[in-house]
């Protein structure tokens, strides 16, 4: 599953403007989005669904789903946490295993996407790539689990701790990917500029 929302310029990508202009910002998100797309197409591990927000309505979701063997659905929630808790328990009434990821984290390989499928497949109850920024940039659940997205302050450096504490708490047998990064200041955006071509 992974989160994208319409590139509407002003909307997506914000915290790059003034560095970029808002188009700019607008057309960096939508080659975030496309590359996560083709990575997590490429090999068929899985199933794909692209959640959408505000709607599915906007031309670019169109065009993913021409492009890619992928199915349309629409984030539902108030907050962050509860649109997470809803595309879980969407998935796991058809699939035993599910990961759920964002569309700007250019360091996530196709191997990590692979590595997280076989922990869920090993008995692992969750699975993470933790942040450098103190978030995460993927989960990978067997079952739904409310009390990791509940009342959680997203956006912050604290998401990531206070998942494990939660993990901890609750006793869930868990694995971690390697520390990724993702695209949201201008320090990020040299950083992605920098990174080889392919």
């Amino acid at each position: 599953m992974i989160f994208c929302k319409a590139p509407v310029p002003g909307q997506v990508k914000t915290r790059l403007i003034p560095e970029l202009t808002a188009d700019q910002a607008t057309e960096l998100h939508i080659e975030l989005s496309m590359k996560t797309l083709q990575r997590a197409t490429l090999s068929n591990l899985c199933p794909v669904q692209l959640w959408c927000t505000p709607t599915t309505d906007h031309s670019f979701f169109a065009a993913s789903k021409t492009a890619y063997p992928l199915v349309l659905k629409q984030q539902q929630g108030s907050d962050l946490g509860e649109r997470m808790h809803h595309a879980f328990c969407s998935a796991l009434v058809t699939y035993s295993h599910a990961v759920l990821m964002g569309c700007d984290c250019p360091s996530l390989t196709e191997q990590d996407l692979e590595q997280t499928l076989n922990a869920l497949t090993q008995e692992h109850e969750v699975v993470l790539a933790p942040a450098e920024d103190g978030g995460y940039v993927l989960i990978g659940l067997n079952r739904p689990h409310p009390e990791l997205f509940d009342n959680m302050p997203w956006g912050t450096a604290q998401v990531l701790g206070q998942t494990r504490n939660r993990i901890e708490h609750y006793k869930l047998r868990h694995y971690e990917l390697s520390e990724q990064w993702d695209l949201d200041t201008p320090e990020d955006l040299e950083r992605y500029r920098a990174l080889p071509l392919g």
